[in-house]
């Protein structure tokens, strides 16, 4: 009776070698495709940053100054732009108190920007907002004062808060008599001087300079009746003031 042929054996080398060859083959596919979709996402004309919406109340910001100033600084894709230095850099805006961003899928960018509220003009060349902080904007900037009228303030520095505070106090008890601060000066030893609207200039003195003042607001009618113009008041006394008359000359 014959034998019957053996059947060879799988050769399991070779079966582990190939499984090694296509498994490296796939990472290398794996890769090349891994470098192509970041290349992809790094070019800004496969993913660019289309629309930047700017939103809240905009008084004096410039909503193109921001959308400008993004792609200046951020000119990659919309995957590349980096949200943390993008709010930075709208934040670093005079104008811009606090502002959120983040982005908008596909290519969108949105913004919202809460608008500093100026209250003041401090030292000719700062605007103060209604905290007290000084902020960097053009005090001198031709759209601002037809929008909003405001006291020029001087103090030294550090004084901003006290100075904004001061002015409102003393602006609150002058609302019965239809005048306003048009400039006050807070001195080194913190005395205080007003010049009103109707061109009067107050001396107020270090202490107790809101007695002082509504001193001067009780006794206002009587001084009104005098023909003469005044020039200045001053309150830096425990009872009564020192008033100073204009000369014909300088009333004309």
């Amino acid at each position: 009776m014959s034998e019957l042929p053996t059947l060879g054996k799988p050769q399991k080398g070779s079966d582990f070698y190939i499984g090694v060859m296509f498994f490296i083959c796939l990472l290398i596919l794996l890769a090349y495709g891994v470098f192509k979709l970041n290349v992809w996402l790094e070019d800004e004309q496969q993913a660019p940053v289309q629309d930047i919406i700017v939103s809240g109340d905009k008084t004096f910001i410039d909503v193109q100054q921001i959308q400008l100033l993004i792609k200046q600084s951020q000119p990659g894709s919309f995957f590349e732009l980096d949200v943390n230095q993008t709010h930075q850099t709208i934040e670093s805006l005079p104008w811009v108190y606090r502002a959120s961003v983040r982005k908008r899928w596909p290519s969108g960018l949105e913004i919202f920007v809460v608008e500093q509220q100026p209250s003041a003009v401090w030292n000719d060349d700062m605007l103060l907002n209604k905290y007290g902080d000084a902020f960097d904007a053009q005090v001198n900037n031709a759209d601002l004062e037809p929008k909003i009228m405001l006291p020029y303030l001087y103090g030294p520095g550090g004084s901003e808060q006290i100075a904004l505070q001061g002015y409102r106090n003393m602006q609150s008890l002058l609302e019965t008599t239809n005048l306003y601060i048009v400039e006050m000066f807070l001195s080194e030893r913190f005395a205080w001087n007003v010049q009103l609207s109707n061109g009067i200039k107050l001396n107020l003195g270090r202490t107790e300079f809101i007695d002082r003042l509504q001193r001067f607001v009780d006794l206002l009618p009587l001084i009104s009746q005098q023909k003469r113009q005044v020039d200045y008041v001053d309150l830096r006394y425990d009872t009564g003031l020192a008033v100073g008359w204009k000369s014909a000359v300088t009333a004309t």
